[in-house]
């Protein structure tokens, strides 16, 4: 009995055993070690990557934009395309990662699909910069959406300190936050279990205060006398636009919430190396993350905008921030109060899963020689089992975005909003280089294909998608703006090119994906018996002979 009992669990673990060679196998391919462990299951990958996405916590940040924007038919129907769109880019992008599955991801793919073309390394290494910047601003969004509405805790009760709440005060908050959200990710790896367990128990409740903040507002819109809900010509037909552009305009710029709210999916894609089996695990994260966020953004909108009580107060809340005064004005404030403290607790959660995926990319940079000091920011420390020196590099950086808060309001929000740009973009150039380099470029052994029909559909639709979004993204909020009505995002989005460009001159072009003469030569080792190549890949070195190098 005790022998017939042991079989299948003998079974499991020979085959976790053997797809734990496979993917080192793979890695080892791509030019890599196995540094990090696969802790992750496609359970807690996809609490993740749903929670990065945080779709409705998002559209709630920024309900205001929609509203001004279009308003309920840009915040809803918007939506719709956006998804529609977006489901070709995480198909288009999870069938690459499904051929090479690295945490540089995007910038990688690019390098791999227009090897041997000139310009092929220069377009990789803009990507890596681009995506790496998009992570970095991300995250700075979150903290700061974290910043405000912790100090607009204190403003719902107290509308007199509205006033106190600027400068040093914020960015005191905002460093805190950085610090709180930078020691969870470097302890949360000391053990395999506890960093995806931490991301289950942030999924379930992020899905948990979904259906209570829905439920709550409609309830008590319901049953409170002076509460009534908005029509159903209002939620699911009116049209506002308060921007000042014409209406075809505003329909695109209000595509932004939208955007915002279903942008990062690639988190996945720089957790690859994290997970068994990612060419089948990954795909499926990507699209599930973007299909489940945008339902439940879409289900929750409807219930904010039935239960809106005065549309002028939404505008222009007393907090500062719409949601805020939308459920204080619903629930009630005590009851709302305590049900945007566990808002609070949650983002920091979600904060916490977004500087992981940051953490991953930055030090998948790091590692393909990318960044300044490569070699020493690419370790990954033993004792916590985790990247800490890119950990520690990213936490500076956001930091000092935080500097912002003391001067520059404008530039702070356009370091912000250049999020949304950079990952669309970084999503663009890999789909553009299969695109030029064709579908036979892909390397085999992926599990996810799209086909020859679907496939170039998919692409096509993404890449016209990201064309169109991008340009009007950068338009400012109105026509004819004053110099603080601005939309700063391209100045900042134009610097960040014009540093990426300036490293790539002085060592990029020497460093990014190349390995010295030493390295370049393939080394057999044992791996449980299997032999793999060296960890330094010879990728970068083929591309460079290629480019005439």
């Amino acid at each position: 009995m005790d022998t017939e009992s042991q079989a299948p669990a003998k079974t499991v673990a020979n085959a976790a055993a053997a797809q734990e060679l496979r993917d080192a196998q793979d890695l080892a391919a791509l030019g890599h070690d196995q540094a990090l462990t696969r802790k992750f299951s496609l359970v807690s990958m996809l609490a993740l990557a749903f929670c990065v996405l945080g779709t409705w916590s998002t559209f709630a940040q920024g309900l205001s934009s929609g509203l001004e924007n279009g308003g309920p038919i840009s915040i809803l129907w918007g939506l719709v395309l956006v998804l529609v769109c977006n489901i070709c880019i995480a198909v288009s992008l999870g069938e690459m990662c499904s051929s090479m599955p690295t945490a540089l991801g995007q910038a990688y793919w690019v390098s791999r699909l227009l090897e041997g073309r000139r310009g092929g390394r220069l377009l990789s290494y803009t990507c890596a910069w681009i995506n790496t910047f998009g992570w970095w601003t991300l995250t700075a969004s979150q903290i700061a959406f974290m910043t405000d509405f912790i100090l607009g805790m204190k403003i719902l009760f107290d509308n007199s300190w509205a006033d106190e709440v600027t400068g040093w005060m914020q960015f005191l908050v905002y460093l805190a936050v950085t610090a709180l959200l930078t020691g969870v990710n470097l302890v949360a790896c000391r053990r395999d279990a506890i960093l995806p367990i931490f991301n289950n128990f942030v999924g379930v409740c992020f899905v948990g205060l979904f259906f209570v903040f829905m439920l709550a507002m409609l309830i008590s819109v319901g049953t409170k006398d002076g509460l009534e809900f908005q029509p159903a010509d209002f939620v699911f037909g009116a049209w506002l636009n308060q921007s000042g552009w014409p209406d075809g305009v505003t329909w695109f710029t209000g595509l932004v919430q939208a955007a915002y709210g279903l942008t990062a999916f690639d988190a996945a894609i720089h957790l690859a190396e994290e997970i068994p089996d990612p060419r089948t695990s990954i795909p499926r994260v990507l699209w599930l993350s973007v299909v489940l966020g945008a339902l439940s953004g879409w289900i929750f909108m409807v219930s904010c905008l039935f239960s809106v009580q005065s549309l002028d107060d939404v505008l222009d809340p007393s907090t500062g921030l719409p949601f805020m005064d939308l459920v204080a004005q619903s629930v009630g404030l005590e009851g709302g109060a305590v049900l945007l403290a566990l808002f609070i607790f949650n983002g920091l959660g979600q904060g916490v899963s977004v500087l992981t995926t940051a953490s991953r990319m930055t030090w998948g940079f790091a590692r393909d020689g990318g960044l300044p000091y490569s070699a020493y920011f690419s370790h990954v420390s033993p004792a916590w089992k985790v990247p800490a020196r890119a950990l520690y590099l990213q936490g500076v950086l956001i930091g000092l975005i935080g500097v912002l808060y003391t001067f520059a309001d404008t530039v702070l929000e356009a370091i912000l909003s250049v999020s949304t740009i950079a990952l669309t973009i970084s999503y663009a150039l890999p789909i553009l280089a299969l695109t030029i380099a064709g579908r036979d470029k892909l390397p085999p052994g992926g599990t996810f294909k799209l086909g020859p029909k679907i496939g170039p559909v998919a692409n096509y639709v993404s890449l016209v998608y990201c064309a169109v979004t991008t340009v009007f993204f950068f338009f400012p909020g109105a026509p004819d703006p004053g110099p603080a009505d601005m939309n700063y995002a391209i100045a900042v989005f134009g610097i960040m090119v014009v540093v990426a460009g300036v490293f790539w001159l002085v060592r990029g072009r020497v460093e990014f994906l190349q390995v010295d003469d030493q390295d370049a030569i393939v080394v057999s080792r044992s791996v449980d018996g299997a032999s793999l190549g060296s960890g330094h890949g010879t990728h970068g070195q083929d591309n460079d002979k290629a480019l005439g190098k």
